[in-house]
């Protein structure tokens, strides 16, 4: 299911006005958190990184291999990436703010030497043919404006045998049309497609399936604890943003989880492109 695109200027500026709560939040991290069940006490950003265990072990990385990180958000998931494989990792955004803050934290690591950032659109990438072993694309592909074009984009800087890692909401109950309007108008979506929509873009892109897992329910179905999560830094969030920027925080996740509960998955998969 496709809407009306929000192109990369204005998705950039909402990314730059919801940078800094968002790395309170979650601490580097934009993308969703991964729990075993609800008596699963696991901080929400230990979770997250779950996720990017998940599809970094999906891709098979080797050290020195170049990973682009499409819609790399504020920077964490590629510092995990180079620190677990020795990769080297090129974090791209259509946000500014998330640029500097990855850098900034890439630099408090002392690891800019192999994971740097840069301002820049997945759909007209800033790269010669062939210049990554790896894509990863994780919650970035349902922002794309033209689907095809960003996986033609992925499809032409990747060398031949390399892969590409998609983290991915899914739609699996479509719901009212007025529930999906809402979801896609509160998270500024272009893209929600079936589990086997995905695979058919990338296929029609010149991909290969090489796995996939579902993760929606132990994602989408844990809303209670990423409200927990909020709750938890309600008085840092208060203290540096105002008590309204907290309300909207917290009423914002109770409503993302309520229009998603059972009708929104979640999906880690590894594609192929052929040859090499």
């Amino acid at each position: 299911m496709a809407k009306t695109a929000i192109g990369p200027d204005e998705l950039g500026r909402r990314y730059d006005a919801s940078a800094s709560i968002t790395d309170v939040m979650n601490e580097g991290q934009v993308h969703l958190a991964y729990w075993y069940g609800r008596e699963d006490t696991t901080p929400l950003r230990e979770a997250s990184r779950r996720i990017t265990r998940k599809v970094v072990d999906a891709l098979g990385l080797h050290p020195g291999d170049r990973v682009l990180d499409a819609g790399c958000g504020l920077g964490l998931p590629a510092l995990d990436v180079a620190e677990a494989t020795g990769a080297h990792v090129t974090g791209v955004t259509v946000s500014q703010a998330e640029v500097d803050a990855a850098t900034k934290r890439a630099a408090e690591a002392r690891m800019q030497e192999r994971v740097g950032y840069r301002r820049a659109d997945f759909m007209a990438l800033p790269f010669p043919d062939a210049s990554f072993d790896a894509v990863l694309a994780m919650e970035s592909l349902v922002h794309a404006p033209d689907l095809g074009r960003a996986l033609r984009e992925f499809h032409r800087v990747l060398r031949p045998g390399g892969r590409v890692g998609l983290v991915e909401y899914t739609l699996e109950s479509a719901g009212s049309a007025a529930e999906i309007e809402e979801f896609f108008t509160n998270l500024g979506l272009s893209n929600l497609l079936t589990t086997q929509g995905w695979i058919e873009a990338f296929a029609e892109a010149g991909f290969a399936l090489e796995e996939y897992t579902q993760c929606g329910p132990r994602v989408f179905g844990m809303g209670p604890k990423y409200i927990e999560a909020a709750r938890g830094i309600r008085d840092r969030v208060v203290a540096q943003f105002g008590d309204e920027a907290y309300r909207g925080l917290e009423g914002g996740l109770a409503g993302f989880f309520e229009i998603s509960a059972g009708r929104v998955g979640y999906v880690v998969a590894a594609f192929g492109k052929p040859g090499g």
